[in-house]
C-alpha cells in the first residue's frame, strides 16, 4: 500500500489513551464555559452544541458513552407515528424534521431508511383511518426523502412478509422510517464534541457540587478506575442524566424543577432466517405497539415492554414475564411461532419519563424539560432519542444566562458528524478500498456504514498487522481491527464497552460475547496497557456480567432479577453507588 493511501495527521475526535489522560489534566486546570454531567446522547449532544457555539465545554460520565439509556433503544430515528394518535403534533414534526437533519446531512453513514409494514385487521374503517395518520405523517417531513405511504392487498402483504400469517391481516400498509446504531451514534457524537474542542472524559463520576453562597461553580468528580479525585469548575453545570436526573439533583442539595420516572423497556433479539419478511413489522398490541426490526444483515430485533422501575437505574433487568410477553405478542402474527431457544440476545433500557402525568408509564410525556434550577446549574430531562439536537441546543440556550460572554445561536444542524463528510464518496470507492486494503468488498460497506469517512483510519491501524484484517474468531461479524480501534480511538475501557457498545456482540451471539472475550482482550491489552492478571480479570468479569443477565431472565418479576443482575461484579473497579450514569 502506498503512503498516499494512507489517511494523515490527527485522528477526528479521538478519544484514546493519551486524550483522556490529557483530558484529566485540564479538568483540574482549566476553567470552563460549561461542564455537561452524562454522557448519553442528550449529554454528548449539549457539549457538540456548546463546542461549536465556541464555548469552552466539559463532559463527565462515570460509565461509558451510551452505557445506559442511549444503547438500548429501539435503534430507529423515527417521526413516532404513535405521538399522532395522542395529537402530539408538534413532537412528530419536530422528530421528522431531526430524522431527514440526520439521514440526510448530519449522519447519513450511520442513519438508514428503513421500510414498514402495518398490518391491518379490521374492515372498512382500519385502512382510511391509518391513511389520514400516514398523510398527516407524510406531510409533516415522514416522506421527504423517502417514499411516502403505499397500501397493499392481503397477497401483497403476504409477498412482501411471507413470514405473517394469512389470517392476521386483511391488508398493509408500508411506510418508512430509520435504523441506527444507537451507541455507535451517541459515540459518534461525542468524538464530534471532542473534535471542536470539547473535553470528553468517561469514567469520571461527579460526587459532589462546588458552591460559592447561592451560585453552583462547578463539580467534584472521581475517576472510576483510580479513584483520583479533582475539581472541575465552570460558569453553569448542565444536569443531562436521563434517569438519573433526581440523584445527581440530590447531590446538589437543590430543590428541583421536575421529577424522572424511569420506565423499563426490553428487547429480544433474533436470527433473520427465523422471520422471512423484506419489510419491518410494526405491530399493534392491547397498550401500545410492537417493533420487529431488521438488525444488520442477520437478526432482527423485537420490543418494546413499557413497565414502571424502580430498582438499580444502572443494569435495569429484563424478566421471564418480559421475554414472554414479547413472544406472544409477536407469535400472534408468525407463521412460525419463536421460541426462548431462538433468542439470541435480550436487553433492557429505561426510558426518562418526566413524572406527574399519569400512573401509567406509556402515558407519561415523551416531550422534554428544562429548568435553571439555581444561578450557575441546569436540567434537561426527559424527550426521546430522535430529538437530542432539539434537547442539546434548548440546554445551551437556558444555560447562556450564566456564562458572561455572548452566546452564538445554534449550528448544529450544519455541522455533520465524523464520518459523515465523504461517506457517500467513498461508498462509490468500495471496489478499490477492497483492492486497496485486501478486504472483501462486503466487508468495506459494512465498515463504511460504522465508521463513514473514517475507515481508513481503522484499517490503517492493521499496517504491518495483516492478522488484525480477520474476522474476530467467535464473532465474525467484526474485524479485530475494530476491537483495536476501539480502545485506540473511540473511548473503550473495558471488555464490556467494546463487546456491548462499540461492536453488539453482546446481543449479536448466543455466547453474548464470553466465547471471543479473551480474544478481544488480548487485541486490546497492549493499547490499554493491560498485563496478563488485568486480562483475566475483564475476561472474569464480563463472563459473570454476562451469566448474571442470563440467570436473571428466567426470573419471574423484577425484584428477583434485579438481585441477580446487581450481584455481578463492576468493570470500573472505582465506581461509587447510587451511580450517576446517562450514558
Amino acid at each position: 500500500m502506498t503512503e498516499k493511501s494512507r489517511s494523515q495527521g490527527k485522528p477526528a475526535g479521538g478519544l484514546g489513551p493519551a486524550q483522556r489522560a490529557e483530558a484529566w489534566d485540564r479538568l483540574g486546570t482549566d476553567h470552563f464555559d460549561m461542564v455537561v454531567i452524562g454522557g448519553g446522547v442528550v449529554g454528548a449532544g449539549i457539549a457538540l452544541d456548546a463546542a461549536t457555539r465556541g464555548l469552552e465545554v466539559a463532559l463527565v460520565e462515570a460509565r461509558d458513552l451510551a452505557s445506559g439509556t442511549s444503547s438500548r433503544s429501539s435503534k430507529m430515528f423515527h417521526g413516532g407515528l404513535r405521538y399522532l394518535e395522542q395529537l402530539d403534533f408538534g413532537l412528530v414534526r419536530e422528530a421528522l424534521h431531526e430524522r431527514e437533519l440526520s439521514l440526510k446531512t448530519l449522519a447519513p453513514h450511520l442513519v438508514k431508511p428503513l421500510r414498514f409494514l402495518y398490518p391491518l385487521t379490521h374492515r372498512v374503517w382500519e385502512r382510511p383511518y391509518v391513511a389520514s395518520g400516514l398523510v398527516l405523517y407524510d406531510t409533516m417531513g415522514g416522506a421527504k426523502s423517502v417514499p411516502g405511504q403505499h397500501h397493499v392487498t392481503r397477497s401483497g402483504a403476504m409477498r412482501l412478509s411471507p413470514g405473517v400469517r394469512r389470517d392476521a391481516l386483511i391488508g398493509g400498509v408500508t411506510y418508512f422510517d430509520t435504523v441506527v446504531d444507537d451507541a455507535r451514534h451517541t459515540m459518534t457524537v461525542a468524538r464530534t464534541a471532542a473534535h471542536y474542542g470539547a473535553v470528553i472524559r468517561t469514567s469520571t463520576q461527579v460526587v459532589g457540587f462546588l458552591r460559592e453562597a447561592d451560585r453552583v461553580v462547578g463539580v467534584k468528580v472521581r475517576d472510576s478506575e483510580d479513584g483520583r479525585t479533582t475539581e472541575v469548575r465552570g460558569h453553569v453545570v448542565v444536569n443531562a442524566t436521563g434517569v438519573w436526573t433526581d440523584e445527581i439533583q440530590a447531590l446538589s442539595h437543590l430543590r428541583g424543577r421536575f421529577h424522572v420516572r424511569a420506565s423499563k423497556g426490553v428487547h429480544i433479539v433474533v436470527p433473520r432466517d427465523r422471520i422471512v419478511s423484506e419489510a419491518a413489522l410494526i405491530l399493534r398490541t392491547a397498550t401500545s405497539v410492537l417493533f420487529v426490526i431488521p438488525w444488520s444483515t442477520n437478526h432482527w430485533i423485537i420490543g418494546t415492554t413499557d413497565t414502571d422501575w424502580n430498582l438499580d437505574l444502572a443494569h435495569p433487568a429484563a424478566t421471564k414475564a418480559d421475554i414472554d410477553y414479547l413472544l406472544d405478542q409477536v407469535n400472534k402474527v408468525l407463521v412460525t411461532p419463536l421460541t426462548h431457544d431462538d433468542i439470541q440476545g435480550v436487553y433492557a433500557g429505561l426510558r426518562p419519563l418526566l413524572a406527574g402525568e399519569s400512573d401509567e408509564t406509556s402515558k407519561l410525556s415523551r416531550e422534554h424539560a428544562v429548568a435553571r434550577i439555581a444561578p450557575g446549574l441546569v436540567a434537561i430531562a426527559g424527550g426521546k432519542y430522535t430529538t437530542y439536537r432539539v434537547m442539546a441546543y434548548d440546554a445551551v440556550d437556558a444555560a447562556a444566562q450564566d456564562i458572561p460572554q455572548r452566546v452564538s445561536s445554534t449550528i448544529t444542524d450544519k455541522v455533520p458528524l465524523v464520518g459523515a463528510d465523504g461517506y457517500f464518496a467513498l461508498l462509490n470507492q468500495t471496489p478499490h478500498l477492497a483492492e486497496t486494503y485486501g478486504v472483501h468488498p462486503y466487508r468495506i460497506e459494512h465498515l463504511l456504514n460504522r465508521y463513514g469517512s473514517l475507515v481508513t483510519r481503522v484499517l490503517d491501524l492493521a499496517e504491518g498487522k495483516p492478522e488484525l484484517l480477520q474476522p474476530i474468531t467467535e464473532a465474525p461479524t467484526y474485524l479485530r481491527v475494530e476491537a483495536v480501534y476501539a480502545a485506540a480511538e473511540e473511548g473503550a475501557l473495558h471488555l464490556d464497552d467494546i463487546l456491548a457498545r462499540r461492536t453488539r456482540v453482546s446481543i449479536e451471539y448466543s455466547h453474548r460475547g464470553m466465547d471471543c472475550a479473551r480474544e478481544v482482550a488480548e487485541l486490546v491489552a497492549p493499547v490499554l496497557g493491560w498485563d496478563a492478571a488485568e486480562i483475566d480479570r475483564e475476561v472474569e468479569t464480563y463472563r459473570a456480567r454476562v451469566e448474571a443477565e442470563i440467570r436473571s431472565q428466567t426470573q419471574p418479576d423484577d425484584a428477583s432479577a434485579d438481585a441477580l443482575r446487581a450481584a455481578a461484579p463492576e468493570p470500573r473497579p472505582e465506581i461509587l453507588e447510587p451511580v450517576p450514569s446517562e450514558g
